[in-house]
């Protein structure tokens, strides 16, 4: 094996890598609740914070800080609606995989059988 088929493999090897690290790291900060619905809310359209609230049936503060790591992670975006902060998925990937997480749950709960 040359040692330029050597350099390659080892850079996808870390291509592989980061990329499984990354994606670990987003469904870390999906697997939880208040953070799950916050998600699955934004992925029917933006909304503020009041909006969010009660949607997901948390209280405020906690509704902010969730939102503040989702931001943080580059998640979800921001936009300023006059006084209003106005909250969005940052991509259609995250609404997919959202969705897809609910769809197993419809399958656990309703003992729906599996498909593809």
């Amino acid at each position: 094996m040359s040692t330029g088929t050597r350099t390659v493999r080892a850079q996808d090897a870390q291509e592989r890598s980061d990329r499984l690290e990354v994606a670990a790291s987003v469904l870390a900060l999906l697997a939880d609740r208040t953070r799950l619905a916050l998600m699955e809310r934004l992925g029917r359209g933006e909304a503020d914070v009041t909006t969010l609230t009660e949607a997901c049936g948390a209280a405020r503060p906690s509704v902010s800080q969730h939102l503040a790591k989702l931001r943080l992670a580059g998640l979800v975006t921001t936009r300023k609606d006059g006084r209003r902060v106005v909250y969005a998925l940052r991509h259609g990937h995250l609404r997919r995989l959202v969705d897809e997480a609910m769809n197993v749950a419809d399958h656990q709960i309703g003992s729906i059988p599996p498909h593809d």
